[in-house]
């Protein structure tokens, strides 16, 4: 990717300075798409309704970004049971998010305070998922994972509960910042397992921390933002049949978010596609470079 020429690369991104793209597919072999996805940017709205100006319409042309949002969430479950956890879970975290942030805008809260929020929201969307389980299930286990991206310029905050996941690419480097909540990352934190055994392990699709779950650990990790990152989130559909290293030369020759996931979900389906596969592509670029999709 060329080096970005910014004037300020302080500043925030427009809203037409942000390219993003998501998808889902089903895969190969599952009859049912249990993955759910969501891209949304949260506004700060001024709408004058009443005054004695004669052109009051410039006052109205405020309409400023508080927040861009992006989440994946991952089902499992009997039936319909992973969809309707994967749904429930995206839903709730978008309503307590949205109401956190401008709650947080209002009265200009501490971070500490916000990533306590952000964790709330994961338990807000755990408890949603294990009552739907009780009201509409079939005796099965209902649960999901969730990884949330949060960018709140100059600052992006990743919630993760499982083992959807977000890479970040940066100069030619792609680095997994989240942790899989797997029984097979487990062990190879105490030193049981290599990384190489715990991809073969029978564990490495096992999670130990999942929303509506018998365990629910939210980790909430706070980043700076940079003009200069590219950013994915995906389900473990994308990174069962791609390596890393495809994942980065992939990133690397990009033209477009929206091309860049159609190649890595054909990736995905080429290495077997035995997953839904789910995968957001995120950047911020100054305006004019961004092509068109």
């Amino acid at each position: 990717m060329p080096d970005l020429p910014l004037a300020d690369p302080e500043r925030q991104p427009r809203d037409d300075e942000i390219e993003v793209f998501g998808l889902t597919h089903i895969g190969r072999v599952r009859t049912i798409n249990q993955d759910h996805f969501l891209v949304s940017t949260v506004h700060r709205r001024i709408e004058v309704l009443q005054t004695s100006l004669a052109d009051p319409t410039h006052l109205q042309q405020s309409d400023e970004r508080l927040a861009i949002l992006a989440m994946i969430a991952d089902g499992v479950g009997g039936l319909t049971g992973g969809e309707r956890a994967s749904a429930t879970a995206l839903e709730i975290a978008m309503q307590y998010v949205t109401s956190s942030l401008r709650v947080y805008d209002r009265s200009g809260g501490s971070d500490t305070e916000f990533i306590e929020r952000l964790q709330e929201a994961a338990m807000r969307c755990h408890e949603a998922v294990v009552q739907r389980a009780h009201t509409e299930g079939d005796g099965r286990s209902m649960a999901t994972t969730l990884t949330l991206f949060l960018g709140v310029w100059p600052w992006y905050y990743l919630l993760q509960v499982g083992d959807s996941r977000y890479y970040l690419f940066r100069e030619g480097t792609l680095t997994q910042l989240t942790r899989d909540q797997t029984l097979a990352q487990d062990l190879v934190d105490q030193g049981v397992f290599t990384r190489a055994v715990a991809a073969r392990s029978q564990f490495s699709n096992v999670l130990s921390s999942a929303i509506g779950g018998e365990t629910t650990t939210p980790v909430v990790t706070r980043l700076r933002a940079d003009w200069r990152n590219v950013h994915l989130l995906c389900s473990d559909g994308l990174t069962k049949h791609v390596s890393d290293e495809r994942i980065a030369e992939r990133l690397s020759k990009m033209t477009t978010a929206r091309e860049v996931c159609e190649q890595l979900l054909q990736d995905a389906l080429d290495g077997g596609g035995t997953d839904n596969v789910t995968l957001i592509v995120g950047r911020a670029m100054p305006r004019g470079l961004i092509p068109a999709s």
